[in-house]
């Protein structure tokens, strides 16, 4: 199964602090490993901002009394609230 969802998006950045703290890496490696993560961050920040706008557009479907969760697919289902409130 595919890791699409924000949590996943959570681990893998984790696990590339993990890399960036190891201690045990020459110098080549840190270098290696620090243009890796800015790609990583680089590709994180359109999946957070692609997921900003998903939550945006669920809110507004809400709003009118719609199903959001079609604007919620990356996140994770669990975490779907089973019914959304209008707040306004």
């Amino acid at each position: 199964m595919a890791k699409n969802r924000l949590s996943d998006l959570n681990d893998h950045l984790f696990m590339q602090l993990e890399r960036l703290s190891d201690e045990d890496l020459s110098n080549e490696e840190i270098e290696k490993e620090a243009k890796r993560a800015e790609a990583i961050v680089g590709v994180a920040d359109k999946i957070i901002a692609n997921a900003s706008l998903g939550i945006q557009a669920a809110k507004l479907v809400a709003g009118h009394g719609a199903d959001p969760t079609p604007y919620l697919r990356t996140i994770n289902a669990t975490a779907v609230p089973a019914q959304v409130e209008d707040r306004s």
